[in-house]
C-alpha cells in the first residue's frame, strides 16, 4: 500500500521528535508528502497551505519552519540578509540562487571543490559552510 502525504509528514515529524498537532501535520504533508525534497519561503509555503482543509496563519508558518529547523528536520538558507529559505534536505551541498526567479535550488554537489578555508578564530570552530552560487542571465 502506498504511504500518503500524511503519513509520510507524521512520520518525518515523528523523525524529529515533534507532536503531530494538526497544523504541523499539514505543513509537513506539503514539504515531504510526496518524498522530494524542496526549497520554500514561509511565504511560498503559507500560499500551499491556503487551498488545504487545515488553515494556518503566516506566522504559524514561521514558528512551524522555525521548530522544523531546530529539531534537525530542515535546514534555514540565508539569500541577502533578509531572504530566508528552507530546505528538507540535510546533508552538506550548495545552492544555486537565481535572481530572476528569487528560487533556489540545488546545486551539483560534486562539482564544488573548497581547496581551504581561514582559520576559525581563537576559541572557535567552523560549524558550517554555506555556499550560495547567485545566477543572473547575461
Amino acid at each position: 500500500m502506498a504511504q500518503t502525504e500524511t503519513e509520510r509528514g507524521t512520520e518525518w515529524l515523528a523523525r524529529g521528535g515533534l507532536r503531530p498537532t494538526r497544523q504541523r501535520v499539514a505543513l509537513a504533508a506539503l514539504l515531504v508528502g510526496d518524498g522530494e525534497n524542496r526549497h520554500v519561503t514561509a511565504e511560498s509555503l503559507y500560499a500551499a497551505s491556503v487551498s488545504g482543509e487545515e488553515k494556518v496563519s503566516l506566522a504559524t508558518v514561521y514558528n512551524t519552519l522555525r521548530a522544523f529547523c531546530e529539531a534537525g528536520l530542515m535546514q534555514e538558507v540565508v539569500v541577502d540578509g533578509s531572504k530566508s529559505y528552507f530546505d528538507t534536505r540535510m546533508d552538506d551541498h550548495p545552492h544555486f540562487y537565481w535572481e530572476d526567479s528569487a528560487s533556489l535550488t540545488d546545486a551539483p554537489a560534486e562539482q564544488l571543490e573548497i581547496l581551504r578555508l581561514p582559520d576559525a578564530p581563537d576559541g572557535m570552530e567552523i560549524a558550517k559552510v554555506d555556499v550560495v552560487i547567485r545566477l543572473r542571465r547575461r
